[in-house]
Formats: structure tokens, sequence, C-alpha cells
């Protein structure tokens, strides 16, 4: 009996980040709400797409804006990017002791990522392979929205993505003039349902 529950807690255990994580989002959707924007991390289906425009032979440090538990971050491992080269800007001090715990290995700023530009300055001091970001941005005005996209793409290398995604059906950051703007498929397996929008300034 005792090795029959034994085995049954180890064929349970892939699960127990999964809880983890929408736990700790949960709470923190409930305490803040505007910073956290959703009450769910990203589904694998919509990780792995943010993560696909990230190409891993690319030269530079790769940074993530609120990361939350980490399914983008780990989307990244999976494509096969090492740990060192992450850079993750969080909020929050629970998920940035999660996320230190987790990845050991890479960067972690406790910082607001809106202000990345300032956040960042003495971290990043090459041009990177991307920026991802999990930021609710329909939230923010969209003055700040197009501000952090500036921001974003003055750490870039040349035509390097940033890669933000959205729950809402148009555009997070609407067209600009000097960028390249491309969305995905509409990625109706991820609850709920969103879009990845890449901005490329050429």
């Amino acid at each position: 009996m005792l090795q029959f529950t034994g085995d049954r807690s180890r064929r349970r255990s892939p699960d127990r980040p999964r809880f983890e994580n929408e736990t700790r989002f949960l709470r923190s959707w409930f305490e803040r709400p505007l910073l956290t924007g959703a009450v769910a991390p990203s589904g694998r289906f919509l990780a792995d797409a943010m993560a696909s425009y990230v190409h891993p032979r690319r030269n530079g440090q790769i940074v993530e804006l609120g990361p939350g538990t980490g399914p983008v971050t780990e989307a990244l491992l999976r494509r096969g990017i090492e740990q060192e080269r992450l850079v993750l800007v969080e909020y929050s001090a629970d998920f940035c002791a999660l996320l230190k715990r987790r990845y050991p290995r890479a960067t972690i700023i406790q910082g607001d990522a809106y202000a990345a530009g300032e956040v960042l300055a003495d971290v990043v001091q090459e041009p990177c392979a991307a920026v991802l970001s999990s930021l609710p941005l329909l939230n923010k005005p969209l003055d700040q929205r197009i501000g952090l996209l500036h921001a974003a793409h003055d750490m870039l290398d040349r035509n390097a993505p940033f890669v933000q995604f959205t729950y809402g059906v148009k555009a997070p950051i609407p067209s600009a003039e000097h960028y390249t703007t491309t969305p995905s498929d509409r990625i109706w397996l991820n609850f709920p349902p969103a879009r990845v929008w890449v901005y490329r300034r050429p």
C-alpha cells in the first residue's frame, strides 16, 4: 500500500508546478489586478508561440518583461536558449523569489518593466537578440505602450523582435512608423484565446 501511494504521488508530481503557478498567479491577480492583467499564467501553446520568434543561434541576451511564474521562460529553454542568456524583469517580489529558485543561472531583476530602459541600463550592455513581453499593455495608455516599444528596440539588435501577446482583437500597440508589425494566428487552445504580435525595426 505504501509503495502504491508513493508511485501515485510521483505520477502526479509533474502537475504540481502548474498548480503552484496557477495558485500564485490567481493570488497576485486578486492583490494587484491591473499589474497582473490575467487570472492564469500563459498556457504552453501561447508560450511556445512567443518563444518561436527567438532564434537560438542569434547572439545577445534575451530580455523577458513580466515573466510571472515563468511559462514563457520555460518555452525559451525548450527552444534551446541557455539560462545564462536570460534577463527577467519582474515587479512581484513573490514571483522573483520563485523565478530565482527555478532559474538560478538567469539574471532576475525586480523592477518596473515599463521602465525597462532605466531598469536594465547597467545590465544590458550589447544589442539583445529578442525582447518578449507578457505585460498587460491594454491596461496602460497608448503613449506608455509606444514608449515601451521604443525602449525595447533601443536594446535590440537590428531587425530583432519585440514579442508581445494580447487577449484583445486589435494590436496592443498600433502600427507605428519605422516598425513592421506581424500578428500570429489566433491561439485558440490558450485560455483565454490570444494572439502574438511581433514588432521589428529594420
